[in-house]
């Protein structure tokens, strides 16, 4: 379908008046939308402002307050994401979900396959199925794997992949290239392109404009729960998408803060795990940033989850203010002043049917509960205020945590880890999915809390917040630490120098993968 506009192929899914409520408050008002068959649309907006529950109402996940929906010019009604699946539309969510104690290959079937013949499955030709699906998008995963363990960016492959085995009309893709690596990113776009190619939609949802612009076809902008505007996307500047997307205009959104280093506050000396990193050593002074780069699957992440007693390392020594530390589990590491936000908010960060304020205020049980007892009004006060600091948008402290935007989710993250007045803050992917309003909001705290005289740990995947945040940072490539660059020498190319595997050489002189 190339060479024909959007706007003049057929109307797959026409949206009419849609609108949704969440505990008596509107989050999505009368919106009107066309999406049309063989194009990619993407949906843009600030966390909250309304477009992942609309693409949610079309999945089935959210049933509309009020509106309607029509499939080739049919009225129907999309009740429950099974019945959106029948449709051909598929949701790839956010965040990855899967079942982790299946292999990838059960994963990639589940639901479309009746039960087995004569009760009995058919394990090779599940697994060549499963196959064939990781070899059209190009991954090199081993099918009979569990789910657990796999890699943020690897479970987010298996996730596509699926989708591309239910032979959907619709896809919708929400902020799916976050976890990826530029390779795995470029394979994406192939898929995409083809799936246009051969007349299927697709919804695209990201905040990261470059993306936008290479691979859409249209764009819909929302800002408060409306629609704001619908445009061919050549037809729009990033800063036309920015000033309608948060209704002003932004620059220098990435402010440089200004340090005043002091002692130093964490000492990492050659710390290893087996399979995951080796031999890591660094610092991080109080007052200082210390950004950690590296292509997905370095190792950060690893790095960060043993600093935190996830998974501690095999060996090496942690220091904290000049004097030698265990931490064998997370508590040790809070009573010694840590705090971890992590990458997997929806696994590791939230409780998603938990309450707000319950969120919160999870990691200060001493302090809502004294003498054992917990006062709701006072975890509601406490709360509050964290709300108030960090503007965190809800309907109410009561309302499930799940409710809220990524953005907001974050935040309340980042709330409930304030709370224990950390003196060391790990922060892994800490804008990962959130809009560039949110982000400005978070590099301002995030220099805030440098300012007071925190140790800041940064991990992120995206070079320009690494590079504009970081008093130094640190590189990693295949588990061990390749570059310590002070912020005069620190830039996407010397970054990117450090972070990409070299061939090594063999006792021979000629150059080994």
């Amino acid at each position: 379908m190339d060479g024909v506009p959007a706007s003049a192929r057929p109307v797959l899914i026409s949206a009419r008046g849609i609108s949704k409520q969440f505990a008596g408050v509107e989050v999505l008002r009368d919106v009107d939308l066309d999406l049309h068959a063989g194009e990619i649309h993407a949906l843009l907006g600030e966390n909250g402002a309304g477009k992942s529950t609309f693409a949610k109402i079309i999945a089935g996940v959210h049933r509309p307050s009020r509106g309607s929906l029509a499939l080739n010019g049919t009225t129907v009604e999309v009740a429950t994401p099974l019945i959106a699946q029948k449709l051909g539309i598929t949701l790839i969510h956010q965040e990855p979900i899967s079942f982790p104690d299946l292999s990838v290959a059960e994963n990639l079937v589940l639901g479309r396959h009746e039960g087995p013949a004569l009760g009995r499955v058919r394990w090779g030709e599940l697994r060549r199925e499963a196959d064939s699906l990781m070899a059209r998008l190009g991954i090199a995963i081993d099918v009979g794997k569990p789910m657990r363990g796999l890699s943020i960016a690897d479970q987010q492959m298996v996730e596509i992949a699926r989708a591309l085995a239910s032979d959907s009309r619709l896809i919708i893709m929400d902020e799916p290239t976050a976890p990826l690596t530029p390779r795995e990113v470029e394979t994406l776009f192939g898929i995409a392109r083809q799936l246009r190619q051969e007349g299927r939609t697709i919804i695209f949802i990201s905040h990261r404009l470059e993306e936008v612009r290479a691979l859409c076809d249209r764009v819909t902008i929302f800002r408060d729960g409306s629609r704001i505007a619908t445009e061919e996307t050549a037809r729009l500047s990033d800063n036309d998408i920015i000033r309608l997307m948060i209704g002003r205009e932004v620059k220098n959104y990435i402010p440089q803060h200004k340090s005043q280093i002091g002692p130093v506050a964490l000492a990492v000396r050659g710390l290893s795990l087996p399979g995951k990193f080796e031999d890591i050593s660094f610092e991080v002074r109080r007052g200082e940033i210390v950004g950690l780069g590296g292509l997905v699957g370095a190792g950060r992440t690893d790095v960060a989850r043993a600093l935190f007693g996830v998974v501690p390392a095999a060996s090496g020594s942690i220091e904290i203010g000049g004097r030698a530390i265990t931490i064998r589990e997370p508590a040790d590491a809070v009573a010694q002043g840590l705090a971890f936000v992590p990458e997997d908010r929806a696994v590791a960060g939230i409780f998603r049917s938990l309450p707000v304020e319950q969120n919160i205020t999870a990691a200060v049980p001493g302090k809502v509960a004294p003498g054992g007892v917990i006062r709701r009004a006072l975890e509601r006060s406490i709360a509050r205020e964290q709300v108030r600091k960090l503007r965190i948008r809800l309907a109410s402290p009561r309302q499930p945590i799940g409710e809220l935007s990524g953005g907001n989710q974050q935040k309340a993250i980042l709330a409930r880890w304030l709370l224990t007045d950390p003196q060391i803050l790990i922060l892994d992917e800490p804008t990962r999915g959130i809009d560039i309003g949110v982000k400005a909001e978070f590099y301002e705290m995030i220099g805030e809390l440098a300012a007071s005289g925190r140790a800041v740990l940064l991990i992120s995947s995206e070079l320009p917040e690494l590079l504009a945040l970081s008093d130094r940072v640190l590189v990693m490539s295949e588990g061990r630490l390749t570059a310590n660059l002070p912020r005069g020498q620190a830039s996407e190319e010397s970054v990117m120098h450090a972070a990409v595997p070299r061939r090594k050489s063999t006792p021979d002189g000629q150059a080994a993968a």
